[in-house]
Parts: structure tokens; C-alpha cells; sequence
């Protein structure tokens, strides 16, 4: 499914300029929703609340999970869209704003600083993010955000039509434990084929995209307080430890502890 036929179409609420040097807004999307593409002389700053936002840029496809926001430098033709229900933040940055701030799209890492602080401005109306002590604080978020490490675009999308349908299939049962060679014939495809595909067009093994994947379905599910065991089980792992070991070697950190430094 390309972002083009995703069902319910939104339109940002400024084309050409900006009321303000720096405009916070938060946008509840529903399933299958899109933007159309677009291209602004202001940066912008993604987070999810919940949910994942994606954003296409050229051949990149960048997510928003949990503990990742987006970078998209002014001028950047993209296209926002997301699979299911999301909330997220946009941050509008002025050009002149924007010089401390990467050149390329990329994702940050964000802190727990950085996260408070949207949380914060996402619980202000209108009147309060215009005034003076908006405006000061939406200029520290700028300065946060400059200071977030960068990473790259974790779970790879492709143009290529036949690998698209074998990732979304796995998107839409993460728990899908069908080996390669299994996908590869339900999907009309050669083994071969298909890892090369993979290789070529993700830049990865359809094994590491699989195990990124279920990262990304599993953090707002512990987060929610649910169990590692119950996650790991329904995610298709036969035990929790085996999870646990994946889980610490694409962020780092086991699970738990994972969720306690957010």
C-alpha cells in the first residue's frame, strides 16, 4: 500500500508561510491516513504521541515510534502518512531558525527532556502557545531538537511492488513466523530472489527488518505495562528470552530498562 491510496486525505494548515517563527501543532490521523505531498520553505519537526507517523522522502521511508521524531529540513518534498490511528506533534521551524538543525532528513533520538516538554506544549490551547511564554518555550524545543542524536530511517520502505507486498504482509501480523522461503513462494517470488531483493532495496536481511518491526509493535505495548513474556509470545517468540536478546541488540538495552529511560 503506497501512501497514495491510503483513504482519508489531510491537508496542513499552512502552504507558504508561517503565523509565527515557531508553530506547534497536534494532529490526531485516523487508520489509512494521508497528506499529500508537499514542500515547505519552513523545517519540521515530527513526533508521535501514539501511534507511528511515516513520512516518505524520495526512496527513504521514515517512522516515528516511540522513542524517535523527524527531522525533515526546509524545502524537502515528503508525503505524511500512517497505517493506523496516530496522534503526533508537528513543530514548524522558520529557515533562520533552522541553522543549528541537520541538512539531510534524518530521525533523532529523543530525550526525556525533549518528550516532557512536548507533552507539555501539547497540553496548551492556542492562546497560550501564541503568547510570550509560548513563544519562549517553543524556542527552546528548537534548541532540544538540535541537540538529538541522529539515526536512520529503522524500518526501510521499498517502491519495488513484489517485496512491498511481503512487507506488508508482515506488517499487519508482526507475529508472522514464516521463514524466507515460505514468503518467497506465497508471494510468487524465488528465495533467492527475494533476499536479494531485501538486500538491494532495504539495504538489510528481511530478518533484521522483521526484528525492527517487532520493536516498533512492541513498545507502546510495553509501555502500556503489559508484560515482556505476553509481548515476546504474541510477537511469535517462543520464550521471552529470546526476545529480550533481540530486543537489547537493535536498542541497546533490554526491554524494562528500556522503558524506564524513556
Amino acid at each position: 500500500m503506497s501512501a497514495h491510496q491510503h483513504r482519508h486525505l489531510r491537508h496542513p494548515p499552512f502552504t507558504d508561510h508561517l503565523p509565527r517563527p515557531v508553530f506547534f501543532r497536534v494532529e490526531h490521523m485516523p487508520a489509512n491516513a494521508t497528506y499529500p505531498p508537499m514542500k515547505h520553505p519552513w523545517g519540521e519537526f515530527v513526533y508521535s504521541l501514539s501511534g507511528i507517523t511515516e513520512v516518505s522522502i524520495g526512496p527513504l521511508n521514515f517512522l516515528t515510534p516511540p522513542h524517535l521524531g523527524l527531522w525533515i529540513p526546509p524545502e524537502t518534498a515528503h508525503i505524511g502518512f500512517n497505517y493506523r490511528e496516530t496522534v503526533h506533534c508537528s513543530v514548524y521551524i522558520a529557515r533562520e531558525l533552522c541553522a543549528g538543525l541537520p541538512a539531510t532528513p534524518c530521525a533523532l533520538m529523543i530525550s526525556a527532556l525533549l518528550r516532557a516538554m512536548i507533552d507539555h506544549l501539547a497540553q496548551l490551547d492556542e492562546a497560550q502557545l501564541s503568547g510570550p511564554a509560548g513563544a519562549r518555550l517553543l524556542r527552546v524545543l528548537v534548541d532540544l531538537v538540535a541537540t538529538c542524536p541522529t539515526t536512520g530511517s529503522y524500518i526501510p520502505d521499498t517502491q519495488d511492488a513484489d517485496l512491498k507486498q511481503v512487507l506488508l504482509a508482515l506488517r499487519e501480523n508482526p507475529a508472522d513466523n514464516r521463514t524466507v522461503s515460505e514468503l518467497a513462494a506465497a508471494f510468487a517470488m524465488g528465495e533467492r530472489t527475494l533476499m536479494r531483493r531485501c538486500q538491494s532495496e532495504l539495504g538489510m536481511s528481511l530478518s533484521e527488518w522483521r526484528q525492527r518491526l517487532r520493536v516498533i509493535a512492541a513498545l507502546p505495548r510495553l509501555r502500556s505495562g503489559e508484560s515482556v513474556e505476553t509481548v515476546a509470545l504474541d510477537l511469535g517468540y517462543a520464550t521471552s528470552s529470546a526476545f529480550i536478546a533481540m530486543f537489547k541488540r537493535l536498542t541497546g538495552m533490554p526491554p524494562r530498562r528500556f522503558i524506564e529511560s524513556d
